[in-house]
């Protein structure tokens, strides 16, 4: 009892446990702040220019016109910072993928392109105004500077991934026994190597709680927190033990000692509730397999 009072308090002062649930938040305000700071500035510096060459410019236009580009990023970042997550450029993969990602550029301006536009159009007709835009002529320009701004989102996204994960630390499987050691069955990993800011520690593969599939990595959670370790969902379910660990979601798997109730959900599938509080989803595909393994301990 005081073991566990002593691990809770230290998971309390942990930076990364007290400052995870304002991530999200966070990242989001950054972005919002980034666009919208750019889009207040370039409105400042088409004023400026205009003064200076002695042109009539009235302050909404250049306004409305930096405002529909920042609002159309914004609109568009999620799913730019999916592709990110979802397929990375490492240095085994960027030459593979780099075709794929200029492609999404491409879809990027014209969708930012096609929503900026529409705001545009919009926006001087509620001033009595009329805005046209040349597609054939303007769009090749506005793709230039959209694949700027796509390569920079691409880079910064990369960039704190990679310094996001070495904060948390990272995971790789320790295939090697120790001297003496029996291996573990069929290439099972029995402790896993965490390397966090320059330092290696080892964390059992019984004490790891659940797994959670994240993009061509999958975050290890143990004792509150999460380790990212570079391999898919099968790759790694193949190398548990599968007395201990089962699959209960095409994203997750779960120890199975950990699993308190299974709650049954109107859509076939269910809410596994875990001793420690955690809620994790399993799927109608999983539930009933999960159901048959559970039910012997239970009867024990």
């Amino acid at each position: 009892m005081h073991d566990d009072r002593g691990r809770a308090a230290a998971r309390e002062r942990d930076f990364w446990n007290r400052h995870l649930a304002w991530r999200r938040p966070l990242e989001i305000a950054a972005w919002v702040l980034v666009f919208g700071f750019g889009a207040i500035a370039n409105t400042a510096v088409a004023l400026i220019d205009a003064d200076r060459h002695g042109r009539v410019l009235e302050a909404w236009q250049p306004a409305v016109w930096e405002a529909s580009s920042a609002i159309a990023s914004l609109l568009l970042l999620p799913l730019l910072l999916w592709l990110c997550e979802r397929w990375p450029l490492h240095v085994d993969t960027w030459m593979r993928r780099l075709p794929g990602y200029l492609a999404a550029s491409l879809i990027w301006s014209l969708l930012h392109v096609a929503g900026m536009v529409l705001m545009r159009m919009l926006a001087h007709a509620a001033m009595g105004d009329r805005y046209g835009f040349d597609w054939a002529v303007e769009m090749p320009y506005e793709y230039l500077k959209d694949v700027r701004t796509f390569a920079s989102i691409v880079f910064v996204a990369h960039g704190y991934s990679w310094l996001w994960r070495r904060l948390q630390g990272e995971v790789r499987m320790l295939a090697e026994p120790d001297p003496g050691v029996p291996g573990p069955a069929a290439g099972r990993p029995e402790r896993f190597l965490v390397r966090k800011l320059g330092r290696d520690f080892l964390v059992a593969a019984a004490d790891v709680e659940w797994l959670q599939a994240a993009g061509n990595y999958v975050n290890l959670h143990v004792a509150g927190r999460d380790y990212p370790l570079r391999s898919t969902m099968a790759d790694i379910e193949a190398k548990l033990d599968p007395a201990r660990f089962a699959r209960i979601h095409r994203s997750y798997i779960v120890r199975l000692d950990l699993v308190a109730s299974i709650e049954p959900l109107d859509t076939g599938d269910a809410r596994l509730h875990l001793a420690d509080g955690t809620v994790l989803p399993c799927s109608r595909r999983h539930r009933e397999a999960l159901r048959a393994r559970l039910a012997p301990a239970a009867r024990s």
